[in-house]
């Protein structure tokens, strides 16, 4: 696995933040007006089903798999247009709240998909009580020039004890983010225990990979 993962950044340094355009951008400004313009006329949407964003499904397909239970609170961190919460409606969970710093994507998600819509910057502080919810999505948001590694402390705090959280992190910002200490450092202090850490297509027709991480919190 720690040949496989050193592969992937060594590749990661050779173009694979190249393959989409945003993973160029560095600002929040730039970002926010990218997903502004990408949002016109449901492009971005429609980019994603041309592009085979895979990363949706295939995280949900193994959260099902820890939590049978499908009253449970969920909070979708970086939820974009909603695609993980169509995913999770589609297996029978419906308390989901949704977060995203980018209005116009929250303003591309379905009606009625979530019960609460939320814009926030994950990279700071969320305004929410500790343990709010029993489980945290967080899927396509750890990529380039988007959301830092402290994040995992606050989905952390506002996820109850035993809950999971199911995210992927692009391969190509693994190490060079430091989400391989953070990830490592997390579990050694007891704060999580890792279930599932593997490979992910991704996005497949832009052969993007990304790590699919799933952890059961400890407190």
């Amino acid at each position: 696995m720690e040949d496989e993962r050193n592969e992937d950044n060594l590749m990661s340094k050779n173009g694979v933040e190249n393959k989409l355009p945003i993973y160029k951008l560095k600002t929040e400004k730039e970002i926010k007006k990218y997903y502004d313009l990408w949002t016109e006329n449901n492009n971005y949407n429609k980019d994603m089903v041309d592009w085979d964003y895979s990363a949706p499904r295939e995280a949900i397909s193994v959260f099902v798999k820890y939590n049978q239970n499908n009253k449970i609170k969920i909070f979708d961190a970086g939820c974009g247009t909603g695609l993980v919460g169509i995913e999770l409606k589609k297996n029978g969970y419906n308390i989901i709240d949704g977060a995203d710093f980018s209005q116009s994507m929250l303003n591309q998600v379905p009606k009625n998909l979530y019960q609460n819509l939320y814009k926030i910057d994950l990279n700071k502080k969320i305004s929410l009580k500790d343990n709010t919810y029993d489980a945290i999505t967080c899927v396509g948001t750890f990529t380039y020039g988007h959301v830092h590694p402290p994040a995992l402390d606050e989905m952390t705090r506002i996820c109850k004890n035993d809950g999971n959280i199911s995210f992927t992190i692009n391969v190509g910002i693994y190490e060079e983010y430091g989400f391989d200490n953070k990830i490592d450092e997390m579990k050694k202090d007891g704060i999580w225990k890792i279930e599932e850490f593997f490979k992910s297509n991704y996005i497949k027709n832009k052969g993007v990979n990304a790590w699919l991480c799933l952890v059961t919190v400890q407190k």
